[in-house]
């Protein structure tokens, strides 16, 4: 992770391995369950990934039978919902 200032401090800014990193666990362990609640487009706290990219969020949107991540985003607000329903 690189360095970037926010308004309040420094934030770490995801470099080629976080995102690859994050990407992988976001077709093993969430798009299943995406799938199960037939979502289409939405925000996820990226902390399904580990707990040091809780702060981050990612937008996604289906495309077909597949997921697509379109943007990460960095949040010091951000809040994980449990969709093991």
């Amino acid at each position: 992770m690189k360095k970037k200032e926010n308004h309040f401090n420094l934030v770490d800014d995801l470099d080629d391995e976080d995102k690859a990193h994050i990407t992988e666990a976001f077709f093993e362990h969430m798009v299943p369950k995406l799938i199960r609640c037939d979502a289409r487009l939405g925000n996820l706290s990226c902390e399904f990934a580990g707990e040091k990219y809780k702060n981050w969020m990612i937008r996604f949107q289906s495309r077909g039978a597949d997921f697509d991540i379109v943007e990460f985003e960095y949040d010091e607000d951000a809040e994980s919902i449990d969709l093991d329903l």
